[in-house]
């Protein structure tokens, strides 16, 4: 069986998710445990800041219970603490789960990216790690392919629903391409550290960083590739920017109509790009005034955000559809591959069974007993132990009311009779 145990932004609060984190410090050694503690034949985990998911293949019943004792146990947290926040996925509905995470549908943002890239670290942790077989293998490859599927088949990310992502799709549709282009972006919070991440994802030829508090700009600018500056040198760097946004805390603007229009200037009135998502305002309304000045406020981007939002709802029914039609394919190729296991077994099983018996048989005419003899007794004692496990699990079946094994027995051994596949009583 294929399951899906985890909590989420929807199940957890942060709180508890925090807790239940793994880094990727830690990932290697929580798989090895899952596997050869556990003995989870296989696993992989996906770990991010809204969710904690363990991906797992285990036939024995008592595994899930299993896994969910480890997981308290391998973060000091008591089982009863947990329950209350997980959820548990079987099966069909392990797969559906799977592909909708990939494909964003389970996000807290519909349809971002971003968690397709996270689960590829976790399938390539759980393959370095060795815990990846074939159903969890065939699971994940699955999932992508799906997620390419979605994204090209609808218009599941073609919307900004962001303010930061709203803000960089505005500079692409007034700019086109950004490689030519320098962008400073004012701020270190959370808001701006996205729209960094945003701005070099789409190329961006330059970044400049400005902030009150150098030192973090001098961070932010080391892991994005930036030049950071100090607030004041804002006039000394305007001039060279053809994108700028905005999200300070400052009580009052930073820039104003007439910093914006010695710029320009300076710029010989090439065209630039002005966004600002603070609240209050961190540039000038009369900014807008200024010839060749594209100047938006959070408000604007909010009434793209709410456009794009709907777009994206009537984009992920769409994407339900496929995810359904791709769970079911996914869900054939296991039954197919399960019901081949079953068949090696069956015939395992029959084979040693005739490999015994033969043995015996031959045993018997080399001690001189009668061929006719023993060709009986051979087919008696094969044809026995051959239907000694089915007709067990029928009387069992019969003690217990089971009609449904009866069905299938007269189905998969096409007996004669009996067509509801009922037991009778015939006392």
């Amino acid at each position: 069986m294929l399951f899906t145990l985890g909590i989420n932004h929807r199940t957890a609060p942060v709180q508890v998710r925090e807790r239940l984190a793994v880094n990727e410090v830690q990932l290697g050694e929580a798989l090895d445990s899952l596997h050869s503690g556990v003995r989870i034949p296989e696993a992989a985990i996906l770990s991010t800041c809204n969710r904690t998911e363990i991906y797992f293949r285990e036939n024995d019943p008592t595994g899930e219970e299993r896994v969910l004792d480890w997981l308290g146990g391998f973060h000091g947290i008591r089982r009863d603490e947990l329950e209350s926040y997980l959820y548990r996925h079987h099966d069909n509905e392990a797969v559906l789960h799977t592909l909708r995470v990939a494909c964003g549908l389970d996000s807290m943002v519909l349809g971002e990216p971003q968690i397709l890239g996270q689960m590829k670290s976790a399938y390539q942790h759980a393959h370095s790690a060795g815990t990846l077989g074939l159903s969890l293998e065939r699971l994940f490859q699955h999932a992508f392919a799906t997620a390419k599927d979605v994204r090209t088949s609808t218009a599941i990310g073609a919307s900004a629903i962001s303010v930061a992502f709203a803000a960089v799709s505005l500079a692409r549709q007034i700019f086109g391409d950004l490689k030519p282009l320098t962008a400073l972006v004012i701020g270190a919070g959370e808001t701006i550290e996205l729209t960094l991440r945003h701005l070099v994802g789409h190329g961006v030829g330059h970044v400049i960083v400005a902030n009150r508090t150098v030192e973090r700009a001098h961070m932010l600018g080391d892991r994005f590739g930036a030049e950071p500056i100090p607030l004041t040198g804002l006039p000394e760097y305007l001039h060279r920017c053809d994108i700028v946004i905005s999200s300070t805390a400052a009580p009052l603007p930073i820039l104003g109509k007439g910093a914006v229009e010695r710029a320009i200037r300076r710029r010989r009135h090439r065209p630039m790009f002005m966004v600002d998502i603070a609240v209050p305002r961190d540039i000038e309304p009369e900014v807008a005034e200024l010839e060749d000045v594209y100047l938006y406020t959070v408000d604007d981007l909010q009434e793209v955000i709410s456009e794009n939002m709907a777009s994206r709802q009537a984009a992920a029914e769409q994407a339900e559809q496929i995810i359904a039609t791709r769970a079911d394919e996914f869900m054939r190729w296991l039954r197919a591959r399960d019901s081949v296991e079953s068949i090696r077994q069956l015939r395992e099983q029959a084979e040693t069974i005739h490999r015994e018996t033969l043995l015996r048989a031959e045993a018997q005419l080399r001690a001189g007993h009668p061929p006719q003899e023993v060709v009986q007794q051979l087919a008696h004692l094969l044809t026995n132990r051959l239907m000694h496990a089915p007709c067990k699990s029928l009387n069992v079946a019969a003690h217990e009311g089971d009609a449904e094994l009866f069905r299938a027995a007269h189905r998969l051994f096409r007996l004669p009779g009996a067509d509801d596949g009922e037991p009778r009583d015939d006392s």
